[in-house]
């Protein structure tokens, strides 16, 4: 069996994205998405509520055109205040 570790997947691109965004105020999320893209090109779903309700996740799907736009997307959101996890 070969290892696979420290190995970066492939991906073709431009392909649909999906990063899922972890904050407290749902509305403080949706604004950062809306400084950050063009949410007409997107879909936002709801995600998870923590047990405690303290947290919650929104699901976002965009095409990226290239590994660049994925990263500094990825980077966008977790310089936000507003979100706390980018996965």
């Amino acid at each position: 069996m070969q290892e696979h570790s420290g190995c970066k997947p492939e991906i073709q691109y431009p392909c649909r994205w999906q990063y899922r965004l972890i904050g407290e105020d749902r509305a403080a999320i949706l604004e950062a998405i809306h400084a950050s893209i063009d949410v007409a090109a997107c879909v936002i779903t709801e995600g998870n509520v923590s047990s405690g309700g303290r947290y919650l996740s929104l699901n976002l799907e965009i095409t990226v055109n290239d590994e660049a736009e994925r990263l500094r997307l990825y980077q966008l959101f977790a310089g936000n205040p507003a979100i706390r996890v980018v996965l």
